[in-house]
């Protein structure tokens, strides 16, 4: 009996996928070595795969950093290839699922210009690697489904695509000028005028939904939380994200929090949250330097204390500038979209538990990340007109 590509496949599959076992996943991937045939099949179940996740509420920068988290370099490059493949066979997925994608082809394209032709590997091992990452998105869970905010028909002018992301270059820009500069005062500067453009671009966006019969819907993204110390960086993004008028909902064992908010608001959180980060592990790193070069060799403890009390410190930061913000004619206007976010997190979330902050116990640590948020850069937002 003569073995086509699919069947070749399928036996792979069947003893590969489905076992824990090299033995089990060496049979596998020797079979499909040995059938170049079975190829094009082998490639076509890879997009199904990719398929299936996205069905299951997974997206690009889902799926890449889970197999960056559980796989190798070899594994990432395989899964953003067929991410890119996959591509032209879905529909339109949203502006942020295209930035995803966009992403992915610019690392890719960046990895090739750095290392140019991609070095050559057997077809068994080849062959392997698509086995582990196969078998890796054969049994990943299913997520709360993603949908992106929809933006009311007729929006004014200049409050489209291209003009908001004019504006989130520039503050990226403004962020990362603040996180590279030696200089505190310039650092300030930059800061404080990225969250003023971060403000009024929220601000402009409630001004149109209160103007607006029918006004955009809460949406929601997923911001990575990786460890080590993740439960700090959890905290931290918790504290961001109530700053600027959304939830975070955190999902330890796939290392991300899920963000619900307006569209405005989560880009908010995604750059500020970006930016506190660089700048709580700039300081973390200094004052581990000068805690070692006193004699103090407790990097773990001191590093997990540092993080936390930097989050305590930044959420009571930004939860007291945020109380000054907010005049009385703006009260019904946030208060809607405040009972808006809450009822779309509740609804995506219907169960969600607490947790306390582990292995929090270097006083030094703590002593130096309550003091690193204090000089930490957030600005500001202007008080709303």
């Amino acid at each position: 009996m003569t073995s086509t590509p699919s069947s070749t496949v399928e036996r792979a599959f069947k003893a590969a996928l489905y076992a824990e076992s090299d033995t089990a996943l060496d049979t596998g991937a020797s079979l499909l070595a040995a059938d170049p045939a079975a190829d094009a099949e082998l490639a076509r179940r890879g997009r199904e795969f990719v398929a299936t996740a996205w069905r299951r509420g997974w997206q690009p920068a889902d799926l890449v950093r889970i197999v960056r988290r559980e796989l190798d370099d070899v594994h990432v490059g395989l899964a953003s290839a067929l991410i890119r493949a996959q591509t032209p066979y879905d529909g339109p997925r949203g502006p942020r699922w295209t930035a995803q994608l966009e992403e992915l082809t610019a690392e890719a394209a960046e990895t090739a210009g750095a290392t140019g032709t991609p070095p050559r590997i057997d077809r068994f091992s080849h062959a392997t690697a698509l086995l582990e990452l196969y078998r890796l998105l054969l049994r990943l869970p299913a997520l709360e489904p993603l949908d992106e905010p929809t933006r009311r028909p007729g929006s004014a002018p200049g409050a489209g695509p291209t003009s908001e992301s004019r504006m989130l270059t520039r503050i990226r820009a403004l962020l990362a000028k603040a996180e590279a500069t030696g200089f505190p005062d310039e650092a300030e500067a930059l800061s404080a005028k990225a969250q003023e453009l971060m403000a009024r671009h929220s601000i402009d966006e409630a001004l149109l939904a209160a103007r607006a019969p029918s006004p955009d819907a809460p949406g929601a993204c997923r911001i990575g939380v990786e460890a080590p110390y993740e439960q700090a960086k959890a905290v931290l993004l918790d504290a961001v994200a109530t700053a600027n008028h959304c939830r975070a909902v955190w999902n330890e064992p796939l290392g991300f929090s899920t963000v619900v908010g307006f569209e405005a608001d989560l880009e908010a959180v995604e750059l500020l949250y970006t930016s506190l980060l660089v700048q709580a592990t700039t300081a973390m790193t200094k004052s581990e330097t000068a805690q070692r070069a006193g004699g103090r060799k407790r990097t773990k403890t001191f590093r997990q204390s540092f993080l936390a009390a930097y989050a305590h410190r930044i959420g009571t930061r930004l939860a007291a500038a945020a109380e000054t913000q907010v005049t009385d004619d703006l009260l019904p206007v946030l208060a809607s979209r405040e009972v808006a976010v809450t009822a779309h997190t509740d609804h995506m979330f219907p169960e969600t538990t607490t947790t306390r902050l582990r292995g929090v116990n270097d006083e030094a640590g703590w002593t130096e990340g309550a003091q690193a948020a204090d000089r930490a850069q957030v600005g500001a937002r202007p008080r709303l007109p």
